[in-house]
């Protein structure tokens, strides 16, 4: 007979059950929604249950149920394409620029994508003993998704059919952006930084000779000091909060904005935050030593 009732006890109504103590215990009482969820997830880290990193990971989970496959896509401004008929030359040379791994292959232009190409799948091509190169023998098919599909349902999608990026059009059928698995995974966990990036100059990197990448929580005197600027942090601190300070809002990934003469361009945020910004400086300007 206890061995029947030790059973009874695993199952899903008893685990359910558990879960609902462990909660009443911790929390003084289940939520009833999702601001309650949020606010007891902000308790426990003040009282110290959870640290920050969990805290944000797990709003970002919750973050994905409430966002759309447009809120966080590569606009199509952005899209490092190949075209169908470039040679493995010209085709490796974007990807060494790029360093990315996937792109969409276009024919006439954006619109018109006609596969997606796996930098791997160029490997075989480059011995000397190798069949010629030829676009159709890599190319693979694009997966199309709407700019409304929920995110949460995308990141299900990218894990059940084992792909990594998809093209995003809009309700014309036009190619708005693309997505990637990583696009959603940096919502909860932030930014993924590879093996390649460097950790000691992670804050603020070159990308052209006047364009840089700025993490957004670099703050506001260490972007002075690099760019010889005088960007007040009397009424906010980092990057991150000058760039929102100047929109007057939460800005989108793509949407950029002109402060004394430097363009600021958001290149990845979430619901609650700006995480990435491009800065574009005058070319006038001198050129900023940034540290080895």
């Amino acid at each position: 007979m206890s061995d029947d009732h030790s059973q009874n006890n695993d199952s899903p109504s008893s685990k359910k059950g558990f879960f609902t103590l462990i909660l009443n215990q911790l929390f003084h009482g289940e939520p009833k929604n999702r601001d309650d969820l949020l606010e007891l997830i902000r308790d426990s880290e003040q009282n110290d249950l959870i640290d920050p990193d969990t805290r944000d990971m797990l709003e970002g989970v919750m973050d994905i149920a409430e966002q759309r496959v447009r809120d966080i896509m590569i606009p199509r401004s952005q899209m490092v394409t190949l075209k169908r008929n470039q040679t493995l030359e010209e085709c490796l040379a974007v990807i060494i620029e790029s360093a990315h791994s996937r792109f969409p292959v276009i024919s006439e232009d954006k619109d018109h994508v006609e596969g997606i190409l796996m930098a791997k799948d160029l490997l075989p091509f480059m011995s000397s003993e190798s069949e010629p190169f030829s676009m159709d023998k890599v190319l693979r098919p694009a997966v199309v998704v709407p700019e409304s599909k929920r995110v949460d349902r995308m990141l299900k999608e990218f894990r059940s059919q084992r792909y990594h990026m998809a093209i995003v059009i809009d309700e014309f059928g036009g190619v708005s952006g693309l997505v990637t698995i990583e696009d959603i995974l940096e919502l909860i966990v932030g930014e993924i930084e590879d093996e390649y990036d460097d950790e000691e100059d992670r804050d603020i990197r070159q990308l052209s000779r006047h364009t840089y990448t700025i993490r957004a929580l670099t703050p506001i005197e260490d972007f002075n000091e690099v760019f010889n600027t005088h960007f007040s942090d009397e009424e906010v601190d980092t990057i991150g909060g000058l760039v929102m300070q100047g929109f007057g809002h939460l800005p989108a990934r793509g949407e950029s904005i002109e402060i004394d003469g430097y363009q600021f361009k958001v290149a990845m945020a979430d619901s609650r935050r700006i995480i990435q910004v491009h800065v574009k400086i005058p070319e006038n300007s001198p050129q900023p030593t940034l540290e080895e």
